[in-house]
């Protein structure tokens, strides 16, 4: 909680304070043919939810720590980025303005939001390596193939719902999805490092450092 407290005062007052000109995304193809959809948003809102899933199944202070750091490697880029190469998503059209009007919710968060901060996105980033922590915790405790499918299904419908809301573009998700991947990717190989030296120390020096 103190962690998400922190990152959003830092997004917050990045948002505010750019430097240099604003960068409005181009809109493809793909950003024409998906539909707004306000019935995402609880979607979308849950990402902080799913996120905190993963700390929930570490077994030890040692990988909370690591996973701790990752979402703050993913932070850190994602505000470099806003503050140095500031991106908004582009206007609404008029059809879909109109919707927003007509919720309360959606317009306050677009409201909050100022559609900046926007490449890449971070709600997709931090999505991403959500799913791929909680994919390697479920396999670890032997869940059921249906409790992982869901976890998928769960960051699906998250990035889907960043698009369906107009909070972001298909180039925020790309960069979003290729900076969580890494990051994700970068932390496995590290968790496996620590896994291999642990096994490596005399027997009792492992369980005595590393769980809490």
């Amino acid at each position: 909680m103190i962690g998400i407290a922190v990152f959003f005062a830092a997004y917050f007052w990045v948002l505010h304070h750019p430097i240099g000109n604003v960068t409005t995304m181009p809109i493809l193809a793909a950003d024409r043919w998906l539909a707004f959809e306000f019935a995402t948003m609880p979607l979308y809102l849950s990402l902080w939810v799913y996120l905190s899933l993963g700390p929930a199944l570490l077994p030890d202070r040692r990988a909370l720590l690591g996973y701790g750091v990752a979402c703050t490697v993913i932070a850190v880029v994602g505000l470099l980025l806003f503050l140095f190469w500031p991106t908004k998503v582009p206007p609404l059209t008029a059809e879909i303005a109109a919707e927003v009007a007509d919720h309360s919710g959606m317009a306050m968060l677009r409201g909050v939001d100022m559609s900046g901060n926007a490449c890449p996105s971070l709600h997709v980033a931090f999505a991403v390596f959500a799913a791929a922590g909680l994919a390697r915790e479920l396999r670890a405790i032997g869940a059921a193939r249906w409790l992982r499918a869901l976890s998928i299904l769960w960051c699906v419908g998250i990035v889907y719902s960043t698009l369906a809301t107009r909070q972001h573009v298909v180039l925020d998700v790309v960069a979003g999805a290729l900076l969580g991947a890494l990051v994700a990717l970068a932390h496995s190989r590290w968790e496996r490092g620590v896994v291999r030296r642990v096994a490596a120390l005399p027997i009792g020096v492992g369980s005595a450092t590393g769980k809490t």
